[in-house]
């Protein structure tokens, strides 16, 4: 018992300094938020006075004769309310709302080629691994290469070929602008289509780092002492490398699959940029240009949730699949 309390103890002040940093990073960044507001309303034609700046103040909690100590409180109050403030680039919606929006795109796009991409290098490492020496082993270094090539590349590769030139895909958006969201067949339809490509995209760059490193195990539990012992006892090959070798090789994986996990949140940022799909990554550029301090934090607080979240259920899987890391822990 003691061993979690110290582990959720290490946590928590791990995200007291997350939520500090985050506090601090977009203030020391050139520009203020309140003078966004003021530019866009004096492009319509709109007066700004010392009252108007004031309110702006007021309702974006920065400047004033708020000390930067008495921000920081009112910031970590209103987190424990679950304000996130109002959003500069999206104004006046609240920032939870426009996270919210845009979340839902970056999970589904990201978390499903993770999945698909750590299944497929999982399966492919295993077969790979068990069959080690074969012509099998002279296809992993291609993979590796693919790993290797940067996501906007890759990306912008795919689109000459599938999209302008084939053109199997579209080559921009998350769905077709004619129709309006909703949870029905045409509207899903038409983000699945939208979102093959960038989801390729992901699968291809990650899948060959699954494949090595699964392979790699499997390689080293084969001469373990109890993959040799069931095969001394003539169990089906297929058995020996499900059962023995396979599950035992895939724990490590399991372990940065869940890290993995955490980062889905963050989405890939280049190539939802490339492929202009409306996910979190987008809306974090948004906010950094429009120095829309609410809007960073937010997407920062939600990521280093889900990282930080991600870690602390990867350390307690481990105590539960080796027990002996309690007593190092």
């Amino acid at each position: 018992m003691r061993y979690y309390a110290r582990k959720i103890a290490f946590y928590l002040v791990a995200l007291w300094a997350a939520v500090t940093l985050n506090f601090v990073i977009p203030r020391l960044m050139p520009g203020n938020p309140v003078d966004v507001l003021i530019a866009r309303l004096q492009q319509r034609g709109g007066s700004v006075d010392p009252a108007v700046r004031r309110s702006y103040e007021l309702l974006l909690g920065t400047g004033g004769d708020r000390s930067v100590f008495g921000e920081y409180f009112a910031y970590l109050g209103n987190l424990a309310r679950g304000d996130l403030g109002v959003s500069v680039s999206a104004f006046p919606a609240p920032v939870s709302e426009v996270i919210t929006a845009s979340l839902w795109w970056t999970i589904v796009l990201v978390g499903i080629a993770t999945l698909v991409s750590f299944v497929l290098g999982v399966a492919l490492g295993a077969v790979v691994g068990w069959r080690r020496g074969t012509w099998l082993d002279a296809l992993v270094p291609s993979t590796t290469v693919l790993a290797a090539v940067p996501y906007f590349w890759l990306a912008l590769l795919l689109v000459a070929l599938l999209s302008s030139a084939l053109g199997w895909f579209p080559l921009l958006g998350g769905y077709d602008v004619v129709l309006s969201p909703g949870w029905n067949a045409e509207f899903i339809g038409s983000a699945v289509y939208h979102g093959t490509l960038p989801a390729l995209t992901i699968v291809i760059s990650s899948v060959g780092g699954w494949l090595l490193g699964m392979r790699n195990m499997m390689v080293s539990a084969m001469s373990e002492d109890y993959v040799l012992t069931a095969r001394a006892k003539g169990l089906r090959d297929s058995r020996v490398m499900i059962r023995y070798a396979a599950r035992n090789a895939v724990l490590p994986s399991v372990a940065g699959f869940a890290i993995s996990l955490g980062f889905v949140v963050a989405g890939s940022i280049v190539t939802e940029q490339v492929f202009s799909y409306p996910g979190i990554g987008g809306r974090l550029l948004q906010a950094v240009q429009n120095n829309d301090y609410a809007l960073m934090q937010g997407i920062f607080l939600v990521i280093t949730i889900a990282v930080l979240g991600a870690n602390l259920a990867v350390d307690l899987l481990h105590t539960l699949i080796d027990p002996r890391t309690r007593a190092t822990g």
